[in-house]
């Protein structure tokens, strides 16, 4: 076969070793081709293609980001017809069939091409881990990583400036990151979109405390964390192409009403893009490898219609409609386990 790979959404460390898993795995056992599609669906519009070899994807594993770089397009978006544009540009470049490595949003996207009959096997990404039927979803360990070495550094100086610190990390849906790395990391409350916090609690952690002798705290926050009682000014920006509201602003919220209810400094930390960024840890590289050889034989067994996931210690295969059902939120129990820690 002539296999089309894609990488849509946001980046993140460990779609490099996707494709090169799949095209190693795909040329040297299955014998197929492969033909990257740049920036996401984006390329399907004017065929933005590279071939993918051996060779092109060879020493990538350890590098972030995508070689075939990303985009939020949605080829559905106003009502147009996106398998007619997507299935013109796969016979123009003679490819038989996909694999899209994305989010929600591309697996989407994904899910409606295998309805229509387009040969589909997609490969989870997503830095938030809330994609349902998989434990875990690469570069969520890498992010976790990011964040604690962040939130370790930041120790010191809110401990030297007896200050409190709040960290914004990512967590548009699901707290994920915030728990991990806020239990990894040590931090003193950990805010997160599952769980509407009451600021009032949240500063007698603090005010406790520091009544106990610690002149510092560290306050961990999901970039969609909000408060059970009112609503914080978020930043303007709009929508992305598949509805999606820009985040930002919760961490300043929260430095600007901590100083003003306790009296204590408090200053932020918004970790952003930096928890994309560069080399993907060890397990997300060795993730990122076993997903990429699982689709490219899913593909070759015939299967469509399926995402490749991770049950246990286990690679298979599920249903995308499984997958896409609902977001994959926070466990309540890892929420309780963290809470002990608090204040």
């Amino acid at each position: 076969m002539r296999i089309g790979l894609l990488t849509g959404g946001g980046d993140c460390p460990g779609l490099n070793g996707v494709l090169r898993a799949v095209v190693r795995r795909g040329v040297r056992t299955h014998g197929h081709e492969f033909v990257g599609f740049r920036h996401g669906w984006a390329g399907f519009t004017d065929d933005n293609t590279v071939d993918l070899t051996i060779d092109s994807t060879s020493g990538i594993l350890p590098r972030g980001g995508t070689i075939l770089g990303t985009s939020r397009t949605n080829p559905y978006k106003d009502g147009a017809d996106g398998t007619a544009v997507i299935r013109a540009a796969l016979e123009r470049n003679g490819v038989d069939a996909l694999i899209p490595i994305g989010g929600e949003d591309t697996l989407g996207v994904a899910a409606r091409l295998a309805a229509d009959g387009v040969p589909v096997v997609g490969v989870p990404k997503t830095i938030d881990n809330d994609l349902d039927g998989t434990d875990y979803t690469f570069g969520f360990d890498t992010a976790v990583q990011i964040a604690t070495d962040a939130i370790d550094r930041l120790h010191t100086t809110a401990e030297s400036h007896n200050r409190v610190l709040v960290v914004e990390v990512m967590g548009r849906h699901a707290g994920w990151i915030a728990c991990h790395a806020g239990m990894a990391g040590g931090a003193d409350a950990i805010l997160v979109p599952e769980r509407p916090f009451d600021l009032d609690e949240v500063c007698d952690h603090l005010r406790a405390r520091h009544a106990r002798g610690r002149s510092f705290s560290i306050v961990v926050a999901s970039e969609g964390a909000r408060p059970a009682q009112g609503s914080i000014t978020t930043r303007e920006g709009g929508v992305d192409e598949f509805g999606h509201v820009r985040l930002g602003g919760i961490a300043a919220w929260l430095e600007n009403e901590i100083e003003a209810r306790t009296g204590f400094e408090t200053r932020m930390v918004v970790l952003g893009h930096v928890q994309r960024g560069g080399t993907p840890t060890a397990y997300d590289r060795v993730l990122a490898t076993r997903y990429g050889v699982e689709a490219v034989d899913a593909l070759t067994r015939g299967e469509s219609g399926v995402m490749v996931a991770l049950r246990g210690t286990e690679i298979l295969t599920i249903p995308l409609e499984e997958a896409l059902a609902a977001p994959k939120l926070l466990d309540p129990e890892l929420f309780a386990t963290a809470a002990v820690f608090f204040g």
